[in-house]
């Protein structure tokens, strides 16, 4: 996909100042559209990295998740909580990743109504590769050195205990 042109000035910048011209300053309009912005440059560049291995960001995730869990399997519950989306987002990122070959599914035996969600060696292996291409491109955070990326933790932080996400 080629890059679009780059503007002569920052469009966030002169958002706020007609902002501030219209409605007075308010500091936290740059900061979201900042956000959102880099949220749209980040899934990009780090989509296109994992789309050779047939993923998307959020496949990844789950593939990542199982690899973490001590036996590479979870119930399908436990994903959508960890990575804190919507049960017919799971499923359907899950169904991907077994129409991919990449992760089985089996009924759940300590819950009769469960569903197990389980890596396979080929899993395994994408994971392994696609982690290491990510790792190369710093996750699309190069531009940043390790303080400063611990600085945008510290600074999200806050933000995602207001939400819920998890208790400080």
């Amino acid at each position: 996909m080629p890059k679009p042109l780059s503007l002569s000035f920052d469009p966030i910048a002169r958002a706020d100042d007609s902002w501030r011209q219209r409605w007075g300053h308010v500091p936290s309009m740059p900061a979201i559209t900042s956000i959102m912005r880099a949220q749209q440059i980040l899934l990009a560049e780090v989509d296109a990295v994992v789309k050779p291995y047939g993923l998307t960001f959020a496949r990844y995730e789950a593939l990542v998740l199982l690899t973490f869990s001590k036996a590479g399997e979870l119930p399908m519950s436990k994903i959508g909580e960890r990575l804190m989306v919507h049960p017919t987002s799971v499923t359907n990122t899950v169904d991907r990743l077994v129409r991919s070959g990449l992760v089985a599914k089996r009924p759940n035996p300590q819950d009769g109504r469960g569903t197990l969600a389980s890596i396979t060696p080929k899993g395994r292996e994408v994971v392994e590769a696609a982690t290491k291409d990510l790792m190369d491109m710093d996750f699309g955070l190069g531009a940043y050195d390790a303080e400063e990326c611990a600085e945008i933790f510290a600074l999200l932080r806050p933000l995602r205990v207001a939400a819920g996400d998890f208790e400080d």
